[in-house]
């Protein structure tokens, strides 16, 4: 197995290139860092599915298509902690999962037994056009704006999903081939940080969220300084908890995260980016709440997408 998972890497002039996507991570020191702290958490993690093997209890069976996921990914130990069982043949799966981290996937589905629960294939495109156009139908109001006729500062992404590219720029100008662009979002907080609220979804709706703060200089990155878990209800009004469960619809997503954007000027909240894959829980989160997010993501997981088995319910 963690030879299997090397092989997902590839060290090219002081980064590590993730094959897949292309992505590049720096070789930074706090790099090593932050793979220490997910080790311990892996362990812990680990500790879950060994108990599950132990206890020999009947559970969900599930499997992924087209590609595994590996620890690092959130629904890796969430599918421990709820004591699914991991199997490599699609057609016998209870739960057959749609995984795949790049932007736009091939969806089809593939054979599986009568009764089987289909998860996340209805979501095959996460770019950034389609998650803003989803957003608008989810919340009446636009993401998006018109680089040409814009006037003032917007945000510039790549379509592709978990670049971290993004750049302030003024409009009006010619929008670039592959870029799309967005309204700038003030969700600056105390001390010079900024303010994502992450929503993670399981079966359609948000059941936890974080709140990830790093400095305005760092907006773009996924480089968070602080994480706090937080319920929905602590983080975001009726309305908005609707808006979010709305926008999974849009886009076919079950499973995920997105990201929301209080902005301080309006009070309104955007999203701004859906992940299918999302990796987690984050790294700067404590340990203590790594593990207690799990577990509420792995009650949910059980409730939405294997009721029958909820007897062997995460505990």
């Amino acid at each position: 197995m963690a030879r299997n998972w090397l092989a997902d890497f590839k060290y090219e002039d002081g980064a590590w290139l993730v094959k897949k996507t292309g992505h590049r991570v720096p070789a930074r020191f706090s790099l090593f860092n932050d793979i220490f702290t997910w080790l311990t958490f892996y362990t812990l993690a680990q500790s879950w599915r060994t108990w599950r093997l132990l206890t020999g209890h009947k559970r969900p069976t599930i499997a992924f298509s087209p590609d595994k996921p590996r620890p690092w990914y959130f629904v890796w130990p969430v599918m421990h902690a709820s004591g699914a069982k991991l199997i490599s043949d699609v057609s016998k799966a209870d739960i057959v999962f749609q995984f795949d981290d790049t932007t736009m996937t091939d969806n089809a589905v593939p054979k599986i037994k009568p009764g089987a629960r289909l998860v996340n294939f209805g979501c095959n495109d996460i770019s950034k056009s389609v998650v803003a156009a989803a957003f608008e139908r989810a919340a009446g109001y636009s993401l998006a704006v018109d680089p040409r006729t814009y006037k003032g500062a917007m945000v510039e992404k790549s379509e592709k999903n978990a670049c971290h590219d993004g750049r302030i720029i003024e409009g009006p100008m010619d929008p670039i081939e592959g870029k799309t662009y967005q309204v700038l979002v003030d969700n600056e907080i105390e001390g010079g940080m900024i303010e994502d609220l992450r929503a993670c979804i399981c079966g359609g709706k948000p059941v936890i969220m974080f709140r990830k703060r790093r400095p305005v200089a760092r907006r773009f990155l996924n480089e968070n300084a602080e994480v706090i878990l937080e319920t929905p209800e602590n983080a975001y009004t009726a309305d908005e908890i609707a808006v979010i469960t709305r926008f999974a619809t849009e886009i076919g997503l079950e499973w995920g995260g997105v990201d929301v954007l209080r902005d301080n000027v309006s009070g309104k909240i955007y999203i701004v980016d859906a992940n299918k894959t999302d990796m987690g829980p984050p790294v700067a989160l404590g340990l203590g709440d790594k593990l207690k997010s799990t577990r509420r993501m792995a009650k949910a997981f059980l409730a939405a997408f294997a009721p029958k088995k909820e007897q062997n319910r995460a505990t």
